[in-house]
């Protein structure tokens, strides 16, 4: 018969071949910053240019497979999660010259 210990150590192991175990802890962390964040404090809104710079970012980190990090980037940073920038570029207004 198996032992606790042995049974976490299978459990833990098949939640890390899975990608879950990455993704609880992103998660924890996420909700562990929203908890500690001051909510009296409001955020000032960002600029066309900033949320872009954001949306950069996040998809540098997916193309990147950094998921983890970008899964706490678009919860402290209320991003949205769909791929791609081309939907981005058209919201922000963005000029010809930036597109190319």
């Amino acid at each position: 018969m198996a032992t606790i210990t042995e049974l976490k150590a299978v459990l833990k192991d098949t939640l890390e071949k899975r990608g879950i175990l990455g993704h609880l802890k992103a998660r924890i962390r996420a909700e562990v910053f929203n908890a500690l964040d001051d909510e009296s404090e409001s955020r000032p809104s960002l600029s066309h240019e900033n949320l872009l710079i954001n949306e950069l970012i996040r998809e540098y980190l997916e193309f990147n497979k950094y998921k983890y990090t970008a899964s706490v980037l678009i919860a402290d940073g209320h991003l949205r999660k769909e791929e791609g920038r081309s939907a981005d570029v058209e919201d922000f207004h963005i000029s010809q010259a930036v597109k190319r």
